[in-house]
């Protein structure tokens, strides 16, 4: 009998079924060094304890894509170690920061399947939950992901395809305990521009650009324990080449809206999103921001924005040709709301 695992195939799901993902990570000063290494991270509340306890926090969080990386990387060997790609997220939301010293761990539902008309493949949705060492969920999102089938002959299962909200409401978005911007010093934080200043339509070019290395998405994909087989086997991809994470591109994204987002200081909610196009080693991403709307949170101080986020491979363009399509270059288009002083 065999002890090791080859990872789960199409064939292996079915709708209803619970995935309890090992194994449980405590998380510390360590990660955020490292997440601040491989991105140009800058947001305040996440960079300085000091910034974090004047706007209500006890102390700086683990930056929210970082833990983020870290609840996903726990469900990589039951849901996409054999996947071709990772396609959509829907209905995300950061409910509890995480601070150092927490220990995290993820379970997943299996609230969808479908076979794809090749027969090779097929698309696995999940609902994915991280929780913490009390038992809370900090962290909840839907994905979807394409998953290769161990036997193309085998019997297609009943196609269940999930209803997601295209938005997460407002009135769902959940402010940190605490949180408060009344004191909040923007000089310190690198931006005047509050909540106010921006308007619905509103595009903004972040200008600043970063080369994707090899040895960094190495590192990420080690530190997040991400081992699905397209970003560390070159031979699982007819191409030979290695798929870059992406949450790499998302935190590359994130992190290069500093510039014209700075004080965008905390995402509370992923919209939706879909990784539009590879990236390899070499490519140079860049990013820009649309403002999709704002709303009022149940603190005064704190106002909620949704942005568009896309991530770019060369220059900044459009979104979409004529045609509908997306526009060559475009990698990543991540729907999120984020919170912000007013």
């Amino acid at each position: 009998m065999s002890k090791t695992n080859a990872g789960r195939f199409f064939e292996d799901y079915a709708v209803g079924q619970e995935l309890i993902h090992a194994v449980p990570r405590t998380v510390g000063e360590g990660e955020r060094a490292l997440y601040h290494a491989l991105y140009p991270a800058r947001h305040a509340v996440y960079s300085s304890d000091e910034f974090a306890r004047s706007c209500g926090l006890p102390a700086s969080p683990l930056d929210d894509l970082a833990a983020f990386h870290v609840v996903f990387g726990k469900t990589v060997p039951d849901v996409s170690l054999n996947a071709v790609a990772n396609l959509g997220y829907a209905e995300g939301r950061f409910l509890q920061p995480v601070y150092a010293g927490d220990t995290l761990r993820s379970v997943s539902e299996v609230i969808g399947l479908k076979e794809n008309s090749n027969g090779k493949t097929g698309v696995v949705w999940v609902r994915t939950r991280g929780f913490n060492q009390r038992d809370e969920v900090v962290i909840e999102y839907a994905r979807w992901v394409m998953v290769r089938k161990r036997d193309a002959a085998a019997a297609a299962p009943e196609t269940v395809i999930p209803d997601l909200a295209k938005v997460v409401s407002a009135a769902d978005l959940v402010v940190p305990k605490g949180l408060t911007f009344e004191g909040y010093d923007f000089e310190l934080a690198g931006e005047g521009h509050r909540w106010g200043d921006y308007a619905v339509g509103e595009v903004i070019d972040h200008v600043d650009g970063v080369t994707i290395e090899e040895a960094e998405h190495m590192m990420a994909t080690r530190l997040w324990q991400n081992t699905s087989k397209v970003h560390f086997d070159t031979s699982s991809r007819p191409d030979g080449q290695r798929l870059i994470y992406g949450g790499h591109v998302i935190s590359m994204a994130r992190t290069l809206s500093f510039n014209g987002l700075a004080n965008a200081q905390m995402v509370v909610a992923i919209n939706g999103g879909a990784h539009v196009a590879p990236c390899f080693a070499g490519d140079t991403v860049r990013a820009w921001s649309e403002v999709l709307d704002k709303a009022d949170t149940d603190v005064p101080s704190v106002g909620a924005v949704r942005l568009r986020l896309v991530a770019v491979k060369g220059d900044v363009g459009s979104l979409r040709g004529e045609d509908g399509k997306y526009s060559d270059g475009v990698l990543l288009d991540l729907d999120i709301w984020v919170l912000m002083p007013k």
